[in-house]
């Protein structure tokens, strides 16, 4: 079994350091990730400049660039073999609802996707991060059990995990996406060249967080894994636009 490990928050995170741990003895482990904390960096690429790829003293690799460089680099360029799973976490923080648009934990998982390779992103769903290994115990068994009975295509499961300890967690379910409501504004600020800065404002509280959705699931104590798909389609739409340009 061979496993790519990424992430957003960058190679020194120790989101990473508690996945790579949880993974030891699962397989060939290989972790690639952003020189720095991409958060928010979505599903980016860099194409303005070379990218290129060190080793730390602790044997993960890191690159100058987004998650999804990380995740391309390493499939399309560095590694002999494809990897049969790829990881991305442990995200400090959720994302769940719209948060997987912006979200470069779910886009590294998401260019393993693109590529046809089976691909978790993995986040622990508060700013503490008390429980890493709570997540990271969780991302072992979801893998152990791909590794027992594999997905035949491939897929994308955004996991959030309630940042508790393990015994106190109330299952796992597998849910929809949420909704948020609007962000909050932006925030003006002056800085000490007395220029005009802003900051982007916080994310708006859960709006559709009912029975079935991830923000329903963590706020209960679950685990919540949500299959993901990339198709932005309107279907619904096609023919009401095929009539308006008539």
């Amino acid at each position: 079994m061979r496993i790519l490990l990424s992430n957003d928050d960058g190679y020194f995170a120790p989101g990473l350091a508690a996945l790579a741990e949880a993974m030891a003895g699962l397989g060939e482990i290989t972790v690639v990730a952003p020189e720095q904390n991409r958060s928010g960096a979505s599903n980016s690429l860099t194409l303005d400049r070379p990218l290129f790829l060190k080793q730390a003293a602790n044997g993960f690799y890191f690159v100058n660039g987004t998650p999804t460089d990380c995740v391309h680099l390493a499939v399309t360029g560095m590694l002999d073999n494809l990897p049969d799973i790829i990881v991305s976490g442990i995200n400090l923080g959720a994302n769940m609802g719209d948060d997987t648009i912006y979200s470069g934990t779910v886009a590294a998982a998401t260019e393993g996707f693109l590529l046809g390779i089976p691909s978790i992103a993995m986040s622990l769903t508060s700013f503490d991060g008390c429980n890493f290994a709570t997540a990271g115990r969780i991302a072992r068994e979801l893998v152990e059990r791909f590794i027992r009975d594999p997905i035949r295509q491939p897929v994308l499961l955004n996991v959030n995990v309630p940042d508790i300890p393990y015994d106190d967690l109330k299952g796992m379910e597998v849910t929809r996406l949420g909704r948020r409501h609007k962000a909050e504004p932006v925030v003006r600020m002056t800085s000490p060249r007395n220029e005009t800065v802003f900051w982007v404002g916080a994310a708006g509280a859960a709006a559709d967080a009912g029975p079935g959705t991830d923000f329903n699931a963590v706020e209960r104590g679950c685990v919540s894994i949500t299959p993901l798909q990339i198709d932005l389609t309107h279907t619904a739409q096609l023919v009401a636009v095929r009539n308006w340009m008539k």
